[in-house]
């Protein structure tokens, strides 16, 4: 009867797990479909002097990504705004998209990496994105921007973080922002910035934002909620705002005039500016400030006590909160009846093979069953509904081609090789630009990881013995062939140089770099398939 028990459990608390992630998102409270984080370092608080952002795309969004050519237009010629590109199939579907209206074209436009959430132009231009909903009486969808659109046009158009904040507020301005709250983190090779937007109220179709600079030497991470307080805009090297981001929050009784304004109080929506995300990563960077997680403000940003290196950000894409009070899996047990050293049967409680970081709640207390009540969920940055995510390094020391560097994954965080893709790209592989939220494709790199990753929950015991040491073999793969891969590029682009009259005068150096990231796109991809037929035979005797 406990053998059968101990099965029950884990086929209920797995089988519907492994193929269906749509039904996965609607079992599981709002709250924890939160989406989006993203971490940000300045250029002195890192160890490479590399400036970065990030993001997390923790929704069922498109997952094709494909990168946009520069382009030069003629006077008088019209750029289209759409609403509803974040559930497309492929770079040439446009099933439930609407054109929202049209802005004058600019005469010359940038390339860029064309994600759900435009991410990085060729300039060294990047944007993160994390969605904080703000107070919905603040909406008004009459506008004509969502924010990738206008983070799409910041690209297109803006070679630095300062550039695209001024456009973004100009356009808004001009034309109207639709969206919800919106946190978007712009960052270039000098700085980063964390900018963010909500709507004007039902009777403007303007808005309203604020931008604050992360200094130099400090870390900040934006994760859902607003976290934008006091603005000093006579610092505008550190803060930015729109002309009504006063009046308006006093006209609609979100600010008395007289308590010392504060963006997130005002407009986020939120009884205070941090969750565990921003806690944890806050308080592992600085741990001398004895940051507490029950306090009603945790500082913008901080200055880590160490240098950050880039695969201490990719670590922190990866948590799970293992060994700490908000370990995921930390009470869910089963009974194990077996023999011991005396072959005599004994039964101890173990963590279910079945347990894993990403079940939704129902699974939990299912599991959770030998014990009352419900294991409260505090959701990690590595999520299971996440549909890709990346980290990008900008350094002003390399030309922009080489300077930009993006390591991107698909699926879930923790379980996906990180594939780096650079600025100067010219193409993705085919299997990149076929989406597969709504259908599985042998054609589409995203089910690759999304099987394989699946089935390694499914008994998680075995599964993250075979799928995370593959992982890390891929990163220092990567971390090791870089630094020679570079050293290439920059040979390549003095050869460009010298051929200059021809036009491009990064040709060769992008060609190169294009080959070596595709090149480990696809080996990456026929891996993840065969770790997922492994995991088939594996699984079999899970039940």
């Amino acid at each position: 009867m406990k053998h059968f028990r101990r099965f029950v459990l884990i086929v209920i608390g797995t089988v519907t797990y492994i193929f269906v992630p749509g039904l996965q998102a609607q079992e599981m409270d709002p709250e924890y479909l939160e989406s989006c984080t993203s971490i940000m370092a300045g250029k002195d608080a890192t160890a490479d002097g590399s400036v970065i952002t990030s993001h997390t795309c923790d929704a069922w969004y498109r997952t094709w990504i494909d990168f946009v050519p520069a382009q030069k237009h003629k006077a008088g010629e019209m750029h289209k705004v759409y609403k509803g590109t974040l559930h497309t199939s492929t770079p040439y579907s446009m099933e439930g998209v609407k054109l929202a209206g049209e802005i004058p074209e600019a005469p010359h436009t940038y390339a860029y990496l064309n994600t759900a959430y435009p991410s990085m132009n060729e300039k060294q231009l990047a944007i993160g994105e994390t969605t904080f909903g703000g107070n919905r009486m603040l909406h008004n969808d009459k506008g004509m921007f969502l924010i990738e659109e206008l983070e799409r046009i910041a690209l297109q158009r803006c070679t630095t973080a300062r550039e695209a904040i001024r456009l973004i507020g100009e356009l808004i301005k001009e034309y109207g922002y639709a969206d919800y709250g919106e946190c978007i983190t712009l960052a270039d090779p000098k700085e980063v910035w964390q900018m963010e937007i909500v709507g004007e109220g039902p009777d403007r179709i303007g808005g309203v934002w604020a931008a604050e600079r992360i200094p130099d030497d400090h870390v900040g991470i934006a994760a859902n909620i607003s976290r934008i307080g006091e603005i000093d805009l006579k610092d505008p090297d550190h803060f930015m705002a729109s002309e009504n981001v006063f009046k308006v929050a006093k006209k609609l009784g979100l600010w008395d005039g007289k308590e010392p304004f504060k963006f997130w109080k005002a407009y986020g929506h939120t009884k205070k500016p941090f969750s565990i995300r921003e806690y944890y990563v806050l308080s592992t960077l600085a741990p001398s400030l004895h940051l507490s997680y029950d306090a009603d403000e945790l500082p913008f940003s901080v200055k880590p006590e160490k240098k950050v290196d880039v695969r201490q950000v990719l670590a922190f894409f990866r948590t799970t909160y293992d060994g700490t009070q908000w370990e995921m899996i930390r009470n869910l047990k089963v009974p194990y009846r077996h023999r011991d050293e005396h072959d005599s049967l004994v039964t101890d409680t173990i963590i279910s093979p079945a347990a894993h970081p990403w079940l939704a709640r129902d699974k939990r207390t299912l599991l959770n069953t030998l014990k009352p009540g419900v294991v409260k969920r505090d959701r990690p940055i590595s999520v299971q509904y996440c549909a890709y995510s990346w980290i990008v390094q900008l350094r002003g020391d390399l030309p922009d081609a080489i300077g930009g560097r993006m390591w991107f994954g698909l699926d879930i965080p923790r379980l996906g090789a990180r594939i780096p893709i650079y600025a100067g790209n010219l193409s993705v592989p085919e299997s990149f630009r076929i989406g597969g939220e709504d259908h599985f494709s042998r054609r589409s790199a995203l089910w690759a990881f999304r099987r394989a990753n699946r089935l390694a929950l499914v008994n998680w015991g075995k599964g993250k013995k075979v799928i995370e040491p593959v992982v890390m073999e891929y990163e220092d793969k990567a971390f090791d062939e870089l630094p020679y891969i570079e050293a290439q590029a920059q040979k390549l682009l003095k050869k460009d140089r010298t051929n200059a009259a021809a036009g491009d005068t990064t040709q060769l150096a992008r060609e190169y770099l294009t080959r070596y990231s595709n090149d480990f796109v696809r080996a990456v991809t026929d891996r993840w398939w065969e770790l997922g037929d492994k995991l088939w035979v594996m699984m079999r005797w899970s039940f």
